[in-house]
């Protein structure tokens, strides 16, 4: 009896591999960044991070007061690293956060000052995987990365100062102008 239900297991999960190999080989998960994700790639994705960040993200806040000097030179690292995908405060996307799988979200429409900081600090460190979040940990000192994080956690509260410089921060959807065209001879 033993030996069949370990007979019967090992041929379910080989089944298992071997379906998943075929839906993989067979092109029917797309690769393309245009398709919609199906409901499983979606769930895993969600279900990984959460538990990733649960078990990483550091509690309570972070190391920096918030004061000007923080605000503003995260809000510069902001714009220098994240508002090409996450936009500027008119919350309009970008061509490149368009075309964009997943699509990040536009932090001056849906910030993100309701995440812990620990969550915000873990996802500007590490990235997020199968997104097109990146790690900043080889680009930014934890430092900047706290003081990026500090920016987006109080994006709803910034200081007069620091909340000029945000309405001022160029849109990233802001279109390039054609190229002036020759006069006609």
């Amino acid at each position: 009896m033993l030996k069949g239900i370990i007979i019967g297991v090992a041929a379910a999960v080989l089944a298992g591999i071997a379906g998943a190999y075929l839906f993989l080989a067979l092109g029917l998960m797309p690769a393309n960044a245009d398709a919609k994700p199906s409901f499983l790639e979606k769930w895993a994705a969600r279900k990984s991070l959460h538990a990733t960040l649960a078990r990483e993200a550091q509690t309570g806040t972070g190391p920096l007061a918030v004061n000007d000097e923080s605000l503003l030179a995260g809000l510069r690292l902001y714009a220098a690293n994240c508002a090409v995908c996450h936009g500027a405060a008119d919350g309009k996307a970008s061509n490149i956060a368009l075309g964009l799988f997943q699509r990040p979200p536009q932090l001056g429409k849906h910030g993100v000052e309701d995440d812990p900081e620990g969550e915000i600090h873990w996802k500007i460190k590490h990235g997020i995987r199968l997104t097109g979040m990146p790690a900043y940990t080889s680009t930014l000192n934890d430092n900047e990365i706290w003081q990026t994080t500090l920016f987006l956690k109080h994006m709803d509260a910034l200081s007069i100062k620091a909340e000029a410089a945000w309405k001022a921060m160029p849109s990233a959807a802001t279109p390039v102008p054609a190229p002036a065209k020759p006069a006609k001879k």
